[in-house]
Parts: C-alpha cells; sequence; structure tokens
C-alpha cells in the first residue's frame, strides 16, 4: 500500500484515541458516565482496528484501492467526532451557566413571591383591622351623630318653650317698670328714677333677647316646608317693614332682578330683613346704599348684600355668624348678638351658607346662597332676562 494509505490509517486511529480521550474526560464535566464510557470504547475499538491493519500493512499485506476509500472517510468521520467531542464542553457550561442563572432567578421569584405574599398578607391584615376600626367609628359617629340631633332637638325644643312661657311674665314686669315709672317719675327721688330706669330698660333688652331666642329656636322647629318662593316679593314686604327706618335714616336701598327659589319664605324674609337691619345699624358717616343682587352659579343662587358701612376687621369676619358675638359695646349699638347666627342658621336650614367680605371703612358684602331647584330655573332666567 502506498505511503498515503498508511498515513490515512495512522491518522485515523490517532484521532480516534484523542477523540477517545476527550470523550472520557466529559465524564466529569457531564456527570454522565455510561454514554462517554461506551463512546470511548467504541473509538478504541475503531482504533485498535486500525492499528491491527497498520501492522498487517506494514508486514508485507497489500492494500485493495478500496480501502483508501475507507481509511479517508473514517478520518474525517474521526476529525467530526472529534470536533463535537470539544465543541461539547464550552457548550455544556454555557448550558450550565444558564440553568444555573435560571434557577437563580427561580429562587429569587420565588423569595420575593414569598415577601410579597406575606405583605399582601400583612397588609390584608391591617386592612381588615382598619376597616374594622372604620366600621367601628363609623357606628360610633352615627350613635354621636345621632346623640347630637337629638340633644339640639331638645334644646331647641327647650329655647322654644322657655323663651314662649317667658313671654307673658316678663310683658307683666315690663308693663308694671313703665307704669312705674309714668306714674312716680320726678316723686321721688333721683335714685328711685334711676332704678325704675334701669328696670324698665332691662326688661325692654329682655323682651328683645327673648323674641330674638324665640326666633332662632324656631328655624329648626318651626320651619314652613319649601315651596316656589318669589325673592321680588319678600324683598318688597321686607322693604315695607323697615320703612320707617329707612325714611329715617335716609337710607338708599336698590336691587337687580331677583329669581324665584325653593325656599321657607317667612324664614327668607327674616334673612334679608335680618341683614338689611344689620346694615342699617352699622351705617357710616356717609348716606347709607344698599345694593341686592343674586347670581347663579352652578346648582346655586348666590345673594349678596352690599352696604358702605363701617365695614369689619377680616379676623372678626367669621366669629360675627357665631351666637351671642358683638364686636361693639351696646352703648354703640344695641342688640342680642343672635341677628347674624340666625341668618346663618337659616342659610343652612336651606343647605346654603352665608358668609361676609368686608373691608374696615369700606363697606361689608353678605353673601348666601339657595341652592337652586330645576323646577324654578326657566321661570328665574325668564325674569332676568326680562329686565
Amino acid at each position: 500500500m502506498a505511503m498515503p494509505g498508511l498515513l490515512l490509517i495512522g491518522l485515523a486511529a490517532l484521532v480516534q484515541l484523542i477523540t477517545a480521550f476527550f470523550a472520557l474526560r466529559l465524564i466529569r464535566i457531564t456527570g454522565s458516565r455510561t454514554a462517554w464510557v461506551l463512546i470511548a470504547g467504541a473509538l478504541c475499538l475503531m482504533a485498535l482496528r486500525r492499528v491491527i491493519k497498520l501492522w498487517r500493512l506494514l508486514s508485507g499485506d497489500l492494500a485493495d484501492p478500496a480501502d483508501l476509500f475507507d481509511d479517508g472517510s473514517s478520518l474525517a468521520i474521526s476529525l467530526c467526532m472529534l470536533a463535537a467531542v470539544l465543541w461539547i464542553p464550552p457548550l455544556f457550561l454555557t448550558i450550565q451557566r444558564a440553568a444555573e442563572t435560571l434557577r437563580q432567578a427561580r429562587d429569587d421569584l420565588e423569595i420575593k413571591v414569598a415577601e410579597r405574599t406575606e405583605a399582601l398578607e400583612d397588609a390584608n391584615i391591617r386592612l381588615s383591622v382598619e376597616l374594622d376600626e372604620r366600621r367601628r367609628a363609623e357606628k360610633m359617629l352615627a350613635q354621636y351623630a345621632g346623640d347630637l340631633k337629638r340633644s339640639n332637638a331638645e334644646l331647641e325644643q327647650f329655647a322654644y318653650v322657655a323663651s314662649h312661657d317667658l313671654q307673658e311674665p316678663l310683658r307683666m314686669v315690663a308693663s308694671f317698670t313703665q307704669l312705674l315709672a309714668k306714674r312716680y317719675r320726678g316723686k321721688l327721688d333721683r335714685d328711685a328714677d334711676d332704678f325704675i330706669g334701669f328696670a324698665v330698660d332691662g326688661a325692654n333688652r329682655m323682651q328683645v333677647l327673648i323674641n330674638d331666642l324665640l326666633a332662632f329656636s324656631r328655624v329648626g322647629t318651626r320651619g314652613r316646608l319649601f315651596a316656589a318662593t318669589d325673592c321680588e316679593a319678600v324683598l318688597s314686604h321686607t322693604l315695607a317693614n323697615l320703612t320707617t327706618t329707612l325714611q329715617e335714616t335716609g337710607a338708599v336701598v336698590t336691587h337687580d332682578p331677583l329669581p324665584t327659589v325653593m325656599a321657607d319664605e317667612v324664614q327668607l324674609g327674616q334673612l334679608l330683613q335680618n341683614l338689611l337691619a344689620n346694615a342699617l345699624k352699622f351705617r357710616g358717616q356717609d348716606s347709607l346704599r344698599v345694593h341686592i343682587a343674586a347670581q347663579r352659579q352652578g346648582d346655586e343662587w348666590i345673594f349678596s348684600v352690599q352696604d358702605n358701612g363701617i365695614g369689619i376687621a377680616p379676623e372678626h369676619q367669621e366669629r360675627i355668624f357665631s351666637i351671642f358675638q358683638r364686636l361693639h359695646r351696646r352703648e354703640e349699638f344695641p342688640g342680642t348678638g343672635l341677628g347674624l347666627a340666625l341668618c346663618r342658621k337659616i342659610a343652612e336650614r336651606h343647605g346654603g351658607r352665608i358668609w361676609v367680605d368686608s373691608e374696615p371703612g369700606r363697606g361689608s358684602t353678605f353673601y348666601f346662597s339657595i341652592p337652586g331647584g330645576k323646577e324654578n330655573d326657566r321661570e328665574s332666567q325668564g325674569r332676568l332676562h326680562a329686565h
């Protein structure tokens, strides 16, 4: 056999032995013993076959021409197997690293899921506790609200009954003190005249206070059902009640077209009269001018009563709506401190609110809101456009 044939046989045997060696090394890398032992054994047998053939050739046997092709094919197959065996370790390491990364990610995910689950369970427990506390608080709040409502109703009823029952004896006291003043003024000493005057003044002020308390208590307990109320007519009636005071003070009252609203007509008139009386009482040196207007804003009507009186300091603009709150001495401006508190209570009974915008020395603008019922919107808008 020629030299190329011998070379092919020798290379094939060498490659097969090298491949068997690397195949055995894969046992440690992959951890799979049986498969690689069988592969290495097969390669060793193939190499042994080539070594035996090479020995026979070197001993003088002649090579068949077909053997050259067979030996070349065996070498090519052996080289491919060597390449595959050499390529497996890095591939296996890559797969191992990917598997390790995947395992680590899975472990991290399981830890995070466990943490989130624990956090969610804690949150659910806290939420359950908060809901229980909220339900208890709402129950207590409802109970307190009911108690407060009953207490307010009882207080209003007591104020009404007390004020009503005090009217008659107080009228008797006032009548008899006035009779004493008429009959004995100047007939006794000066101190007696002063004492009788103090008694008459005190009885009169007590009558005014009781009347105001009675009106205040009636807002919630003796109010009428709401009905379509013509504010123009209410204002006209209110101005008629104040005719004497308006003439004495020379005040000028103007107004824009006013709407029709759902309200208690008597209480709405009382609210307007108190605001007008307040403007008349706290007028400045200039001639008093009062302007009344109403403007639609969303679902409510905003009424305004603007004057050019003495005004109110900013720090007092909320306090004046509380009961029995006075900013001036009784000698300067008479009153009980109930007028604006009554206005606030009437506005709140109608589902509205009341506030003031004022500057000392420049006048005040009192605002109050009345919800606008859809049933009378068309009538009100028509009246405003007509003017």
